[in-house]
């Protein structure tokens, strides 16, 4: 176990930082197609100075809440440095929420104040953040009169000295997505993130030496904890992405050596690949020894990934085959596990990595295994609590102080872990016996042409799996004989899965759903996970045709009528 020391928190860091390498670049921001601007320690710790010098003045007592409603870039790093460095609590902003899921958490958090860049829908600003709440804007968004960071940098003196933060302050108050219901304010210390941060840089042998491209959401765990706060402590290069579309070519600027991720962006990422060689032809030069190994290296590069030392992918499950796929690919892929309450636990060591596992618990980590099968966690990142709930708080813990998880797991001798699928999510067929569903929706996901996939027969005989099509694979049903030959290979895969599952789980038909399934229809969160309950309610109308239908392939609406999903 690392031993916690308060020299090595987030600001202690930032100050060894400026001094020992004030000319080694830290932040790298591309902006108007193609353009860059860089950051060294020194410039980023002075920008950071002087912006907790702006929020000191403000004089709001200790301990206040500052949020963060932004898109990933290199002012979110720096205002987070900022509150901390001002005395006071960050509370990041999914920038895909909507305006009223915006407001409730401020209003909830109490926060005084709110740096704001650019979200998803560009009214979430103006509609989400109440009035009395001060506002500082990121350059990457118009100020129209408000505080503009720039402008603030510019006319405030630094801080003076280096202002630190008790091990056991409040940090940050991480709010749930909300798979279940409303978020959840998770308060987490310095201690916590330190924690996690040290441990993975002494397991990974992460030097200062890394590069990291930053495009998952910043107010997720694995974004925050996993490549926020390593980078902070380890002190390596984070570079960002615009967007979507120059996406490849940030990635390709990056080259990075650490690279997060989650599911269904990986999905994309493979999707993407073959809409350049079909899956069957690539199968066929991966056969081949002499052409092997110079097409995978290629993919790898093109994908800009060639130079990927640890690749880890979280928030979900990821289905086996895909890992498998990766990583016959030569990408050094593994599967983590964590949540918010408990940032991440389980990571694979290296050398161990075990298809359909998340590795055992990392150095500091207490687990067991209760009646039910639940994973229970104790260790220095354990929650505070939640805010303002002590009912919720309560319940969230064992008497002797582990975390209840939520998860099923299977728990090996040697201490690897495999997630079964969520306690509350398991559902009851008719039949009297228990589904648990994520472990199912995985493998259906391992077919190219699924790019979401929701299980569903609650008091059915059997269960029925509903599935989103990516959008390369509806494009290719404009055609009776392509309709029916994606209908033919989703029957494939799913009788391929129903002979690994037992009878009562077996899935008896798949239903194709019109999409698309977004955060902004709120059909999934901000982590491009399901929202399990929402997704019931939204097809139960159509249960009861679809399951007396006798194909094992059914259609939400004609096939020439399915609208193309967006692209997350």
């Amino acid at each position: 176990m690392v031993s916690l020391r308060e020299g090595d928190l987030a600001l202690q860091c930032l100050y060894r930082w400026e001094r020992e390498r004030p000319g080694q670049i830290f932040l790298t921001q591309p902006f108007d197609g193609g353009k860059v601007r860089e950051w060294t320690w020194a410039q980023a710790a002075d920008e950071v100075r002087r912006m907790a010098a702006y929020l000191t003045a403000q004089d709001w007592e200790p301990g206040t809440r500052v949020a963060i409603l932004s898109r990933n870039c290199a002012w979110w790093i720096m205002a987070d440095l900022a509150i901390w460095m001002a005395g006071y609590v960050t509370v990041p902003v999914y920038p895909s929420l909507k305006a009223q899921s915006v407001r409730q958490i401020l209003e909830h958090s109490e926060a005084k104040a709110c740096f704001v860049g650019p979200t998803d829908d560009k009214e979430t600003a103006t509609l989400g953040i109440p009035d009395g709440v001060a506002r500082i804007c990121f350059p990457t968004v118009p100020a129209n009169g408000l505080p503009a960071w720039d402008a603030v940098v510019a006319a405030t003196e630094r801080i003076g000295g280096d202002p630190t933060r008790r091990a056991d302050d409040l940090a940050t108050i991480i709010y749930t997505s909300g798979t279940t219901g409303t978020p959840k304010g998770v308060m987490h210390r310095f201690t916590a993130l330190h924690f996690f941060a040290a441990t993975a840089s002494e397991m990974l042998d992460l030097t200062a030496e890394e590069r990291v491209i930053s495009y998952l959401p910043l107010a997720h765990i694995v974004e925050r904890v996993g490549l926020e706060g390593t980078a902070i402590f380890a002190g390596f290069h984070i570079f960002f992405t615009e967007g979507l579309e120059t996406f490849l070519a940030d990635l390709q600027r990056a080259r990075p050596t650490i690279f997060l991720s989650v599911p269904r962006l990986l999905l994309k990422f493979q999707q993407g690949v073959f809409a350049k060689i079909p899956q069957e032809k690539l199968n066929k030069l991966l056969r081949l020894p002499i052409i092997d190994r110079y097409t995978k290296r290629r993919i790898l590069r093109q994908l800009g990934l060639g130079t990927v030392r640890h690749a880890a992918c979280g928030a979900a499950p990821l289905p086996t085959e895909i890992l498998l796929w990766y990583r016959n690919l030569g990408l050094d892929l593994a599967e983590g596990y964590g949540m918010t309450e408990a940032l991440i636990t389980h990571l694979p060591r290296p050398g161990s990595v075990r298809p359909g596992y998340v590795g055992s618990a990392l150095d500091g980590v207490e687990v067991k295994v209760n009646e039910l099968g639940e994973l229970l966690v104790k260790s220095p990142m354990n929650m505070l609590g939640y805010y303002k709930d002590p009912q919720a708080t309560k319940a969230a813990f064992t008497d002797d102080g582990f975390i209840r998880t939520g998860d099923v797991v299977h728990l090996e001798p040697d201490g690897q872990v495999k997630i079964i699928g969520r306690v509350k999510e398991q559902f009851k067929t008719s039949k009297g016996k228990y589904v648990a569903p994520a472990p199912i929706e995985s493998k259906l996901m391992a077919h190219s042409a699924v790019d979401a996939c929701c299980l569903m027969g609650a008091g059915l005989p059997s269960p029925f799996a509903v599935v989103l099509l990516s959008a390369d694979a509806r494009k290719q049903c404009s055609t009776a004989g392509e309709q029916k030959a994606l209908e033919q290979s989703l029957v494939a895969q799913m009788e391929h899965v129903n002979a690994q599952l037992d009878p009562h789980e077996r899935v008896k038909f798949i239903a194709i759903a019109d999409g698309p399934w977004t955060v902004g229809n709120g059909l999934m969160t901000p982590t491009l996970k399901i929202k399990r309950s929402v997704l019931e309610g939204r097809y139960q109308a159509f249960v009861d045709n679809w399951a007396t239908h006798s194909s094992p392939v059914v259609w939400e609406s004609a096939p020439d009528r399915v609208v193309p999903a967006s692209v997350q």
